[in-house]
C-alpha cells in the first residue's frame, strides 16, 4: 500500500518520474547509496554539489520516497526545543551550533526547492507548541528560558486567544510559537530531490533491494538481478538498519507514526482558523500533531503505538492505520466542526527512534569507506539535510565541524535486549497512555505510571513528525 503523500506525488511527477530502472548487471561507481529518501538522496546531492565528477549511484528497494521519507507527516522542525538533551550529550557550544545548523536546514531546503523549482507546497509559517491539559502547562518554558540565556531563542508566547485562533482549535489552552519551521508535502519533496539528482548526473535503481555487500576496496553490492562496486558506501536505510545489522539491533526501536487525512475543505478550514501552513503539536510524550494542507486537507498524526519485535519492520507498517478510529475521534475532538468531513485516508510507518532521540552516523565496523546514518526518531524531515552535510564530508574525507562532530561517534546508547526491549516499550507506553488520559480528565495520575513514565527519553518531546 502507497501512503498517501506518495500516491499524490507520483500522479503529479511527469511521464519521466517512473522511469528509474532495476538494477541488471554489473555496474561501477565512486560512491553506491543504499537507500533512495531524504537522507540518500541529500547525501547524494550535496556530494556531487562539492565535487561534480564523482560518479554516485543510488540503489532503493522500492520507489524513493517510499519509506519513512514519504510517510511522514511533512512538519520541517528543528531541534531547537530538544536544546537540554543536545547539551547533555555534547556540551553547550555543539548544542548551541546544533540548534543553530537545525534552523538553518529549513531555509537551506526552502531555498534548494525555490532553486530548482521543486514544488513541495513548502510553507514557512512556523510552529505552535501547544498545551491541551493543565499538566502541560509551561512545558516549553524551561527550554526556551535555557535557549535564551544563550541568545539563540526562536520562540515567544502568545496569548491564550492567539494561540486558539492561530490553531484553529479550543482545545489547545497555551502555547508557544515560532517562526522557524515550516511544512511541506513530503511526497513532492522527495520526488522533487530525485528529479534533481537525476539531472545532476546521479544514478538512481528503484525496485533494487541489496541482498548483501562484501568488505573491501572496492566494496560489492549485490543485488537480485546486478551488482554495483564502489569505492565507497553509504547506508541510508534508516528503520530497516536494525534488522539487517546485528550490531544496530538495540541501537533503535521501531515505532510507528500514524496518520490520518480529510478529505478537502478549505472553507471549513478558514473558518475555524487554519488559514495558513502552521504545524501545530501538543506536549504529550508521543505527541499529536497536525496541519493544514495547500488543497486544503487537515491532516493528523500520532506517534508512539506499534512497536516492533527485534527492530523488525512488520506488515504492519505498511498497511492503514489499526489506529485509525483513534485518530479520527481525536481529529474530531479538535475539531468538531469536521466531524460530518470524511476521511481520505489512514497510514503508518516504521520510525527509527534511538536512546537519545538524536540520529547518528559512524563508520560501519571501522572499515573506512562505509558509512551509515540514522536513528532520526520521527523528526527527519529537516534534519535528514543535516544528516546529509555529515555523510558528504565523511565521502569526501573532509576535515570539517561536521566529521569533527559528536554526531559521528556511533550510537550513544542501547535498548535492552529482548523480550526486554519490547515488552518494557509496550509497559511505558501504555503508562504513558493512562497518565496522560487522567491529566485530560484532570485527575492524578497512578505513581506507578508517573514513574514508567520518564523512562521515556524527555528528548521524544516533539517526536514522529
Amino acid at each position: 500500500m502507497r501512503p498517501f503523500w506518495i500516491e499524490q506525488a507520483l500522479f503529479n511527477d511527469g511521464a519521466d518520474g517512473m522511469l528509474a530502472p532495476a538494477l541488471q548487471g554489473e555496474h561501477k561507481a565512486d560512491v553506491c547509496i543504499v537507500g533512495g529518501g531524504f537522507t540518500g538522496l541529500w547525501t547524494a546531492i550535496q556530494s556531487k554539489q562539492q565535487n561534480p565528477a564523482l560518479d554516485i549511484a543510488i540503489i532503493e528497494s522500492d520507489l524513493c520516497g517510499a519509506g519513512a521519507s514519504g510517510r511522514n507527516g511533512g512538519c520541517l522542525l528543528t531541534w531547537s526545543a530538544k536544546f537540554f538533551t543536545l547539551r547533555r550529550l555534547f556540551g553547550e557550544a555543539e548544542a548551541i551550533r546544533l540548534v543553530k545548523a537545525s534552523e538553518a536546514a529549513v531555509q537551506h531546503i526552502h531555498d534548494f526547492c525555490k532553486t530548482h523549482r521543486i514544488d513541495a507546497e513548502l510553507r514557512m509559517d512556523g510552529t505552535l507548541y501547544t498545551a491541551t491539559n493543565a499538566a502541560q502547562m509551561g512545558a516549553m518554558d524551561p527550554v526556551m528560558k535555557g535557549l535564551e540565556e544563550c541568545g539563540i531563542t526562536s520562540y515567544h508566547h502568545l496569548p491564550p486567544a492567539e494561540v486558539a485562533r492561530r490553531s484553529g482549535s479550543a482545545l489547545n489552552l497555551a502555547g508557544v510559537f515560532s517562526p522557524v519551521a515550516a511544512t511541506v508535502h513530503p511526497g513532492k519533496l522527495v520526488r522533487g530531490l530525485r528529479r534533481v539528482a537525476l539531472q545532476m548526473g546521479i544514478r538512481i535503481y528503484e525496485r533494487t533491494p541489496m541482498l548483501n555487500f562484501t568488505k573491501g576496496n572496492p566494496v560489492t553490492v549485490r543485488t537480485p538481478a546486478g551488482s554495483m562496486q564502489a569505492g565507497k558506501l553509504v547506508l541510508a536505510m534508516n528503520a530497516w538498519m536494525a534488522s539487517r545489522f546485528s550490531q544496530f539491533e538495540r541501537t533503535i526501536a521501531v515505532v510507528s507514526s500514524d496518520m490520518i487525512i480529510t478529505e478537502k475543505c478549505p472553507e471549513l478550514l478558514q473558518e475555524i482558523g487554519l488559514a495558513d501552513g502552521v504545524s501545530v503539536l501538543d506536549s504529550r510524550t508521543f505527541v499529536y500533531y497536525y496541519r493544514n494542507t495547500a488543497d486544503g486537507r487537515l491532516m493528523l498524526g500520532k506517534g508512539g503505538n506499534t512497536f516492533a519485535w527485534r527492530g523488525k519492520v512488520a506488515p504492519v507498517f505498511d498497511q492503514k492505520s489499526p489506529y485509525e478510529q483513534q485518530l479520527t475521534e481525536s481529529l474530531h475532538s479538535f475539531f468538531p466542526a469536521l466531524r460530518k468531513v470524511p476521511i481520505t485516508a489512514s497510514w503508518n510507518g516504521p520510525s527509527d527512534r534511538s536512546v537519545t532521540g538524536f540520529p547518528f552516523f559512524g563508520k560501519l565496523d571501522a572499515a573506512p569507506n562505509i558509512f551509515y546514518g540514522f536513528g532520526y526518531s520521527g523528526n527527519g524531515v529537516g534534519p535528514s539535510y543535516m544528516g546529509g552535510q555529515i555523510l558528504s564530508s565523511l565521502i569526501l574525507g573532509l576535515d570539517n565541524e561536521w566529521t569533527r562532530s559528536p554526531l559521528t561517534r556511533g550510537p550513544l546508547g542501547y535498548f535492552p535486549p529482548e523480550p526486554l526491549r519490547y515488552l518494557g516499550s509496550l509497559m511505558v507506553r501504555n503508562a504513558i497512555r493512562r497518565k496522560e488520559r487522567a491529566e485530560d480528565e484532570d485527575r492524578q495520575p497512578w505513581l506507578f505510571d508517573k514513574l514508567l513514565s520518564k523512562f521515556a527519553n524527555a528528548a521524544g518531546k516533539a517526536d514522529k513528525v
